[in-house]
């Protein structure tokens, strides 16, 4: 199985259109949140309808998997916490968005929303809590913000990782973890595109300028990955032990 993770594109429509040409390369497209730029002169409503448009031409090469991202926050939710609400109009056959799942062969993918509260967060630990019931032979979760403490959350000057979420990988052990929110971090020396904590796997893809979005491409048959950015390709073996060296400085 071949997934495509980007993430942190901010509606910029040329990466956009780089990601309808090349889904057709891959089983899964990965779009790990902040679909939408809040500093656009378009409105963030205008900007949904084009995303949602974007979403359906990817859902008619294969299927794809959605998340929301800080910045794709539209509102309050039925318990007053912030939410991505739009974000419900794209789930489709094919489209896995916030709180679902999706079966890939022997893959298992769940899609967690950005939480903005106590509720939220409880609603994720018990979305994961029950699709480790369902664990087949692989487990990728999606999820916009990298754990805490790793080179995949890194800006240059500290961490700014989810310290949940290094609680909820060190509990259920998934295989693969696809993120974003941290532009910077595999740009960064002491950052990176991958970690690995125990058993998981986690990317990064980070965010570039240009009409080509950074990105990570993972083959769970062979067991590789690799980044691929304006600074060139880097490969990753999955039976390692670690993340390879880099040689950023």
């Amino acid at each position: 199985m071949r997934i495509l993770l980007v993430a942190d594109l901010h509606y910029t429509l040329p990466q956009l259109d780089w990601l309808v040409g090349a889904a057709d390369q891959f089983d899964l497209v990965v779009m790990a949140g902040d679909h939408l730029d809040i500093s656009s002169a378009v409105s963030l409503e205008s900007q949904t309808v084009v995303i949602a448009r974007y979403i359906e031409l990817l859902r008619k090469v294969g299927p794809v998997a959605v998340s929301s991202g800080n910045h794709d926050l539209t509102g309050p939710d039925s318990n007053g916490e912030q939410c991505a609400g739009w974000i419900d109009r794209v789930r489709a056959p094919g489209v896995v968005t916030d709180g679902g799942s999706m079966m890939i062969e022997d893959t298992l993918i769940t899609v967690c929303p950005w939480w903005d509260g106590e509720h939220g967060k409880a609603t994720v630990a018990a979305q994961l809590a029950a699709d480790a019931e369902l664990r087949p032979t692989n487990w990728v979760w999606v999820y916009h913000w990298p754990p805490d403490d790793s080179p995949t959350s890194w800006t240059g000057r500290g961490h700014y990782g989810d310290g949940d979420l290094s609680e909820w990988i060190r509990r259920h052990q998934p295989d693969v973890v696809l993120s974003g929110h941290v532009h910077q971090s595999p740009f960064k020396p002491a950052g990176g595109w991958a970690d690995r904590v125990g058993d998981t796997w986690i990317f990064n893809a980070g965010r570039q300028i240009g009409p080509v979005p950074a990105r990570v491409e993972i083959d769970l048959a062979s067991g590789t990955a690799q980044w691929v950015s304006l600074l060139g390709v880097e490969a990753q073996d999955l039976g390692d032990a670690a993340a390879a060296e880099r040689s950023l400085v």
